[in-house]
């Protein structure tokens, strides 16, 4: 019963990318969950691991996000700040701005309401 009750949500997450002022921002939309959490973290890999890394995910079409994305986005923000990068977070819902806040996300990595005050720190 399981896969029928799965077969109404969203199962897939796209993401696109763009640069602004050598910022990587990175839009992503629909719901992240363990099916999609590769993907997440293949959006956000870094390929130049010798110059910072600076990424800005854009989450204002992600509608449900749980732990897997959560851990995608420490795993993310760990390697690009060993690097001397960082990681911003902008334009959140509220339902996935408050897992964020409920785990203490928001503490490590900034959460922006929108991509333009992200871009500006």
């Amino acid at each position: 019963m399981s896969h029928i009750e799965n077969a109404d949500r969203p199962v897939r997450l796209s993401a696109r990318q763009r640069t602004v002022d050598g910022i990587r921002v990175v839009v992503l939309r629909g719901e992240i969950d363990d099916d999609v959490k590769d993907q997440l973290s293949a959006a956000l890999r870094i390929e130049n691991a010798a110059a910072p890394t600076r990424i800005v995910a854009d989450l204002s079409e992600v509608t449900f996000m749980d732990s897997s994305g959560i851990n995608v986005f420490v795993a993310a923000h760990r390697q690009v700040s060993g690097a001397g990068g960082w990681v911003r977070i902008a334009g959140a819902q509220k339902p996935v701005l408050h897992v964020l806040q409920l785990v203490g996300i928001d503490a490590v990595i900034p959460c922006h309401p929108t991509v333009e005050q992200a871009l500006a720190g």
